[in-house]
């Protein structure tokens, strides 16, 4: 497959990566192009876990609310793949959605444990005994006073649990600077719009991220329509573009700590 590269994939920075393993080790300057041949070198192990949720939507209905778009769950899984961390924390599950695939990833890889948190704990039914296995933890409070030291350790950070400013503000103060520096971080519900909603999670992140010099890869069709274009057509030669779930939101952005 021919990869051209014309396309930005670290939207606000525009850096080219110079290699799918640092871009990807380092989510500083991950680019569309570094992405799409991830789709490429895990596509046989993708088309499976993709089967693999579009039969477990179908089988659960409506009892299983999925937060993930296709775009965004595929690539975490895709990241996952190539980083291959050892632990990685999970804040906010709901139904489990993203939980499935984080953890698919860790048994595709057959190393690495998940640790989540979630204030409910619906996950805990949804999750297959078999993928869960040994590489789960899963625990019910609010994480603020149940997070302990876990995230000290964490190889991956992802986040998708409150999406208020206070809630931000509140990771950004308090979870970011334990965490070790470098460590691929992904957030959830930041790009509905070309902008952020005032008063968000979404923007105290991109404050942060300002402020701190950083920047973000997002496959939000808001934010970044190129992306999605870009990386249609790679699922398309790939025969990966039957949709999992029928939505083109993508409000995700991943980035380094």
């Amino acid at each position: 497959m021919t990869i051209s590269n014309n396309i930005p994939g670290s939207v606000d920075s525009g850096a080219d990566a110079t290699s799918v393993r640092s871009a990807v080790h380092s989510l500083r300057d991950l680019t569309v192009q570094a992405v799409s041949e991830l789709y490429e070198k895990y596509q046989d192990d993708l088309r499976a876990v993709r089967d693999q949720q579009r039969d477990f939507l179908r089988q659960r209905g409506k009892s299983m609310k999925a937060q993930l778009d296709d775009y965004e769950a595929e690539i975490t899984y895709l990241l996952l793949r190539e980083y291959r961390p050892e632990t990685v924390v999970e804040i906010g599950t709901f139904y489990g959605w993203s939980t499935m695939w984080i953890l698919s990833a860790l048994r595709d890889n057959g190393v690495g444990h998940l640790y989540s948190f979630d204030i409910v704990d619906r996950v805990v039914t949804n999750v297959p005994a078999d993928l869960s296995a040994d590489r789960w933890t899963f625990t019910k409070g609010d994480v603020r006073e149940t997070l302990g030291d876990v995230v000290d350790g964490a190889d991956y950070l992802f986040i998708d649990a409150d999406h208020g400013a206070r809630f931000g503000r509140w990771y950004v103060e308090n979870v970011f600077p334990v965490v070790r520096p470098g460590t691929p971080t992904s957030v959830h519900d930041v790009f509905h719009g070309r902008r952020p909603k005032p008063i968000s999670e979404g923007s105290v992140l991109m404050k942060w991220l300002v402020e701190k010099n950083k920047s973000f890869f997002t496959p939000s069709a808001a934010k970044a329509p190129e992306v999605i274009e870009y990386l249609s057509k790679t699922k398309k030669e790939l025969r990966l573009d039957t949709p999992v779930r029928e939505s083109r939101h993508n409000p995700m952005v991943f980035f380094t700590l």
